[in-house]
């Protein structure tokens, strides 16, 4: 199982069942505005906020669910889009 969270607001955006449909999720978030949704943050400073996009695989035939890796890929904020693996070369 894959689970893309956005680190700085400790919120899932989404599960999914292979690696390549959670990097195909981002790709399109990717091309939405930073202050438009799914994209905007939900804290009330989100003008100067972003999203910082990781990608978490979980063993989910154990309970609870056992990670096994966190990656960083992306970011999405006032300031642009930064990809820091996998994203569109």
């Amino acid at each position: 199982m894959f689970v893309i969270e956005d680190e700085l607001h400790a919120e899932w955006q989404g599960e999914f069942w292979s690696r390549q449909e959670a990097i195909a999720e981002l790709q399109r978030r990717a091309l939405i505005p930073w202050n438009e949704k799914p994209n905007a943050a939900p804290c009330t400073s989100w003008v100067t906020c972003g999203r910082r996009h990781e990608l978490v695989e979980f063993d989910d035939g154990t309970l609870p669910w056992r990670e096994l890796s966190r990656t960083l890929m992306l970011e999405i904020s006032a300031a642009g889009v930064q990809w820091f693996a996998e994203g569109p070369g």
